[in-house]
């Protein structure tokens, strides 16, 4: 989506001003004055876009990638040798990561990176906004939900961690309890609700406003009893409520459900509670448009002409059957975020064909023309199978192993950009997923309100994605599976099967079932710089 992130001359200087910062000569106050820093809401939103750009870096990519390889929702093997990528990929399946695993590393880096950033714009801007500024109090409250988002995340991947708000303050800080964390974050989001704003749509779209906060603390209540051991489902339906209550957000109906997450959505979208907007030509500040590969990841290389992209695809992602087999609905329009089976052109007519030799579909083939030509459709297979070395998580490199595995293309290829970056905004919270936590949380026990039931909630959200009749009955299992198919490849799938209790289940090639492992351990190079941390116990 473009045109919404911050811009212009306000962040050029603060981005600036807070490299300054780190160097210990420069004074925070030596530069900045109420004269050249934001006096209103505008300028504020401009002078804001550090913690934002922090925030989109890697949420698409390395957060993705711990939060959906690490369930049944995807999978990322080796061809080849190609993609092996020192073993990060595998570990993140069969879940036996070290602290020295690449992702878990970075993941950790990116969070406390924006932790720091937005610890930094908050004593900056704090200090120059003048207090007889009436947009003070909502601008930082903004950017204290940014951090309380991060913090969130994680303390949902690595359980125990250290709370840092002052900027400057380099003491070693130990990780502290997971239930302590919850509580600092529920604090600081209730104690921002009253100045956010409640404006939805272009005003604010990308931005956290009233309705961000209470989706967030709603997230945390309906995972409440595995973070903290205390049940908060009546609290979860309570701030649930607060969403649906606003009259603002409403669910896609079924023939929109899937433009949703095209290259041209945005503020129009009426389901987007918070979303990270992601624009190509946002700018040539690192980070600026942060890391949005879902095509390169996902697309078949062989389909590159149809989606018409700029780029050949890598395509070593995609899904499990297990993840799959909850799309058995004929009649369910989500079933349309999956490429499976043999492929077409988008007339639906014309074959997608490669031409390649007998040993270069088949690399087990030992007939003497090896070498000659041979011409397929593509056939999009829904099994993963380590035909080439089981211990180095390799299909092979021939055509079967790139067909392997059912595509997603939710996100939709972005043929309009020049470069494997694509406009798709990713949305955070969605209104379906208030709708969907509010039916769970009546399941578990929390008090029905609105007359609502947890049946009328999943058929609300049903009515709006298939034509099959209305559901009966509803059990935490049919709240489960609708989930997996209303979220696939958005980040929460890992936090569902924890929550579920399917996380030490068998899938694909993982049998691990130790539940050290629902979080992940702190980093090596996080004990360099923190001395006073302490490891998760398992590792």
């Amino acid at each position: 989506m473009k045109k919404l992130l911050p811009s212009g001359a306000l962040v050029v200087l603060f981005m600036y001003l807070v490299m300054a910062c780190h160097d210990v000569n420069v004074p925070v106050n030596t530069e900045l004055t109420p004269d050249i820093f934001p006096q209103n809401s505008a300028q504020f939103i401009q002078a804001s876009g550090p913690p934002y750009a922090a925030f989109r870096g890697n949420f698409s990519l390395d957060y993705w990638f711990m939060q959906s390889l690490s369930s049944d929702e995807a999978i990322l093997p080796a061809r080849g040798g190609n993609w092996f990528d020192n073993q990060n990929y595998r570990m993140l399946h069969y879940h036996n990561w070290t602290k020295d695993h690449g992702w878990t590393n970075s993941c950790w880096n990116w969070l406390s990176t924006v932790i720091g950033t937005t610890n930094q714009a908050l004593s900056i801007l704090g200090q120059t906004i003048p207090a007889s500024s009436t947009a003070k109090p909502t601008n930082l409250a903004e950017l204290k939900m940014v951090r309380a988002m991060a913090y969130f995340m994680m303390m949902d991947v690595y359980g125990n961690v250290p709370i840092d708000t002052t900027y400057g303050d380099f003491s070693p800080h130990p990780n502290v309890a997971r239930a302590q964390v919850f509580s600092f974050i529920e604090k600081e989001v209730k104690a921002a609700l009253p100045y956010l704003s409640r404006v939805s749509g272009q005003a604010t779209y990308g931005r956290a406003n009233k309705f961000t906060a209470f989706s967030l603390l709603a997230k945390m209540y309906v995972n409440a009893e595995y973070y903290t051991g205390t049940q908060r489902y009546t609290d979860c339906v309570v701030a649930c409520d607060s969403v649906i209550n606003s009259g603002l957000y409403s669910l896609e109906p079924r023939s929109s459900y899937l433009q949703m997450f095209y290259p041209n959505n945005g503020p129009q979208m009426k389901e987007f509670i918070f979303a990270i907007p992601y624009d190509p030509a946002a700018g040539t500040l690192p980070g600026t448009n942060g890391m949005m590969y879902h095509a390169r990841y996902d697309v078949p290389r062989s389909e590159t002409k149809k989606f018409n992209l700029p780029f050949t695809p890598s395509a070593p992602e995609s899904t499990l059957p297990e993840y799959y087999a909850n799309f058995k609905d004929p009649n369910d329009i989500r079933n349309n975020q999956w490429l499976t089976g043999l492929q077409f052109m988008n007339d639906g007519v014309t074959p997608i064909t490669v031409t390649t030799t007998k040993k270069g579909y088949d690399q087990t083939y030992t007939g003497s023309d090896g070498s000659a030509a041979y011409t397929y459709q593509v056939n999009l297979t829904p099994d993963v199978v380590l035909r080439q070395d089981v211990a180095t998580y390799d299909c092979g490199n021939d055509e079967i192993a790139w067909n392997m595995g059912y595509r997603n293309i939710k996100f939709y290829p972005d043929a309009s950009s020049t470069s494997r970056n694509q406009n798709n905004d990713v949305p955070v919270f969605r209104y379906s997923d208030i709708i969907l936590m509010k039916a769970e949380a009546i399941l578990r026990g929390g008090t029905p309100t609105l007359g609502h039931t947890a049946l009328s909630l999943v058929n609300q959200l049903r009515a709006n994605r298939t034509t099959s009749a209305a559901l009966s009955s509803v059990t935490l299992d049919d709240v489960y599976t609708e989930r997996c198919r209303e979220f696939a490849w958005e980040t929460w799938h890992r936090n569902d099967m924890i929550r579920f209790g399917k996380f030490e289940g068998k899938w694909g090639f993982k049998t691990d079932a130790d539940v050290n492992h629902r979080i992940f351990p702190i980093p090596t190079a996080a004990f360099t710089v923190n001395s006073a941390l302490s490891q998760n116990p398992g590792y």
